[in-house]
């Protein structure tokens, strides 16, 4: 009972290397005894057998699309110091055997252990050229405050891209995230400037509306009706003050002197 336990596992280890599973977010293609690619995609969750071909797996879900160190132009014809932007694109499972077979290899990416990333390549193309028509419809110093909408035109020029050369339902661009966006910095001197000179102008315009109304002011002062008025206020406030006991009385004779004495 023992021996037929240590073969049943020998048999099963064996199979197993032999064997290869299809991971969460990935599909498989077959490649046959003759290098032939196999069109019908294995999906995530199967084993399938290595011991004859073999089989290629690539990334579907979120694949991470870096642009970064971009210098688009902008409306004002600006040249953006700096500008990095996040995507990531999906690709239909159903669809990988057709694209893989159907286009040229060059338009994926394989890295240091031999991963395939499917038509990325071709994907930073169309992005690159979508960031920069993107950033093209606004001036410089508008750039950073209107991310949201850079991200959104940047996502429709993908998929309008994708949908003119037939591969909009095979592949999907699922986020846009502009990063880092950095105008010229003589662009952001000029800015500055500019703002300075209307603070400046703006408390200049505030001094000359002070001293007109200033002067306004003194002019009606000057005035002999003014004066008047000036005069019958000040007496009419001390018989006020008088009458209300604010005041005291003072009957000083006609022939007073200032050393007191009369005269």
């Amino acid at each position: 009972m023992k021996k037929l336990f240590l073969a049943l596992m020998l048999v099963f280890t064996f199979v197993m290397t032999g064997c290869q599973r299809i991971e969460t977010g990935e599909v498989g293609l077959r490649v046959d005894f003759s290098k032939q690619v196999q069109m019908g995609e294995l999906q995530p969750g199967t084993f399938n057998q290595t011991f004859v071909g073999d089989v290629i797996t690539f990334q579907v879900r979120d694949i991470p699309l870096p642009m970064n160190d971009l210098h688009p132009q902008t409306a004002d014809n600006s040249t953006l110091t700096d500008m990095d932007v996040q995507l990531i694109y999906s690709i239909n499972s159903t669809s990988v055997g057709e694209m893989y077979t159907n286009n040229s290899k060059a338009f994926n990416a394989v890295n240091d252990d031999g991963d395939i990333f499917l038509m990325y390549n071709y994907m930073t193309d169309v992005a690159r050229s979508a960031i920069y028509k993107a950033v093209a419809k606004y001036p410089a110093l508008e750039t950073v405050r209107k991310r949201d909408e850079i991200e959104a035109e940047i996502a429709r020029q993908i998929s309008d891209t994708l949908k003119d050369r037939k591969l909009d339902t095979s592949l999907t661009i699922t986020q846009v995230q502009v990063r880092n966006v950095q105008p010229a910095q003589s662009i952001i001197d000029s800015a500055n400037e500019a703002i300075t000179e209307q603070n400046k102008l703006a408390t200049a315009t505030n001094k000359v509306k002070t001293a007109e109304q200033e002067a306004k002011r003194q002019e009606l002062l000057s005035r002999p009706a003014s004066l008047a008025y000036m005069k019958a206020q000040a007496e009419l406030n001390i018989s006020e003050g008088i009458r209300d006991g604010k005041v005291a009385t003072i009957v000083v004779p006609h022939n007073f002197t200032a050393l007191g004495q009369l005269k």
